[in-house]
């Protein structure tokens, strides 16, 4: 997951659509990975499972290529400049054959992702 705050350029997370994303995501015993330029992991990890908690599944990245390294899915949650401006390719390659992209705020050029064998959807934006 790209991003954690409720909006670029800030640390606040009140009411950040990932907050419920991640949780849904470790419901359902997936492994998660998120990376977020401003918010901090313990506040990414107490916002997401409570204070104290911890569960292996939740990992928090240093940087947006550590976060999309073996994924089988990215999301975008958070509109950063950075996220915009990545090396698509150096991302992506990373990522298992099988691979998805889910623009949450249609920042990415969808038509590179899908050139490179993502199955890749913008929020809005017709298949």
């Amino acid at each position: 997951m790209l991003g954690f705050a409720f909006k670029k350029d800030t640390n606040d997370t009140r009411e950040s659509a990932a907050i419920n994303v991640v949780r849904d995501l470790l419901g359902e015993h997936a492994k998660v990975t998120v990376y977020d330029p401003k918010v901090p992991a313990h506040e990414i990890i107490a916002d997401t499972l409570g204070k104290g908690v911890e569960n292996p599944r939740l990992i928090v990245a240093k940087d947006a290529y550590e976060a999309c390294a073996g994924a089988h899915a990215i999301a975008i949650v958070t509109e950063w400049d950075e996220f915009k401006t990545l090396d698509t390719r150096r991302s992506m390659r990373a990522c298992p054959s099988r691979r998805s992209c889910v623009d949450g705020r249609n920042i990415v050029d969808l038509g590179i992702l899908r050139k490179i064998g993502f199955s890749a959807v913008g929020i809005g934006k017709p298949a």
